[in-house]
């Protein structure tokens, strides 16, 4: 029973649902030879998935093109894996608004712990619809 339990959290971990995302947004940079074809093509947001819907709100508009996603994808995919410049600067400016208690604390990061993991995991499906969307436009099929 430890057993599935542990390779239950493990499948489940920051760290992992980070190692997904990055190699979806590989894949899909080793797919996309031409990125600029990529452009005025529709996203197609299918908003029969709840998931999907949600992603809308993310940054992935219902108008916006495949080549606008493409570019976000790699722009998050590069801060996970080098840091963001800015990320100094912001923790300066949030040091000045007061303390919270231990407990808060631990709340806080379970928070926001489970707020990125279902970020990195929705932005990896996206990863992963604009690799075979790519393959789809210039007629590759599995």
């Amino acid at each position: 029973m430890m057993q599935t339990s542990e390779s239950y959290n493990q499948k489940n971990s920051l760290f992992n649902a980070m190692n997904r995302f990055i190699g979806a947004v590989k894949n899909m940079d080793q797919t996309v030879m031409v990125p600029s074809l990529l452009r005025d093509v529709p996203l197609d947001v299918p908003l029969d998935d709840p998931q999907d819907v949600k992603a809308v709100s993310l940054g992935f508009h219902q108008d916006a093109d495949m080549y606008s996603s493409y570019v976000l994808l790699k722009s998050i995919r590069n801060d996970i894996e080098w840091g963001v410049l800015q990320g100094d600067e912001r923790r300066q400016e949030k040091a000045g608004d007061g303390e919270v208690e231990g407990d808060d604390l631990e709340k806080q990061f379970h928070f926001h712990l489970n707020g990125l993991q279902a970020v990195l995991s929705k932005l990896t499906r996206k990863a992963n619809t604009l690799t075979t969307r790519y393959k789809e436009e210039i007629g590759c099929r599995n």
